[in-house]
């Protein structure tokens, strides 16, 4: 049953993924909190890991899966992750080729940008109210993402800069 759950849960968040997975991460977090799967911190702490790992950033799936039913778990999100989008993908992608000077398809795509910047912002946001508890770490991702804007730092270099410094001030 578990199984199933899984599978119908992150099919919806893989059709609703406009602009990628972080589209979904605050959907996909009450849902996966609302199932007590997982506490706020501990999908903050799964999607630092995903992000951290190499490959495409629906590894969260991947990873809840893994924390809800082992490795079926972990195959099912993953599967549910990428096969409704996909397919979908193929279905319309020629019908979106044949299209490609039509206004409405112009239209279509100048909407959809400014969607999936708010819903990645909204994911950010999530994320940062999760993670952020205290004036000190609030100030941390503050900084770093300042840095990341203004700067040519390595991301690597600032993100273990603000690991180091958030680990300090913990103690």
């Amino acid at each position: 049953m578990i199984l199933l759950v899984l599978a119908l849960l992150f099919a919806e968040f893989s059709l609703l993924a406009i602009g990628g997975v972080a589209s979904t991460l605050p959907a996909m977090a009450r849902a996966v909190i609302a199932h007590h799967w997982l506490t706020a911190a501990q999908f903050a702490a799964l999607f630092g890991v995903a992000q951290a790992s190499p490959g495409p950033n629906m590894l969260i799936s991947t990873l809840i899966g893994l924390h809800v039913a082992g490795l079926p778990g972990a195959a099912v999100a993953t599967i549910a992750m990428i096969g409704p989008s996909s397919t979908l993908t193929c279905l319309v992608s020629g019908l979106w080729h044949r299209f490609r000077e039509a206004r409405w398809r112009r239209v279509v795509q100048a909407a959809i940008t400014p969607i999936t910047g708010g819903l990645v912002l909204a994911a950010a946001s999530f994320l940062l109210r999760t993670a952020d508890h205290n004036w000190r770490l609030a100030a941390i991702s503050a900084a770093v993402a300042i840095l990341t804007l203004r700067s040519k730092l390595h991301p690597l270099i600032l993100l273990a800069t603000g690991a180091v410094i958030g680990i300090a001030s913990l103690s």
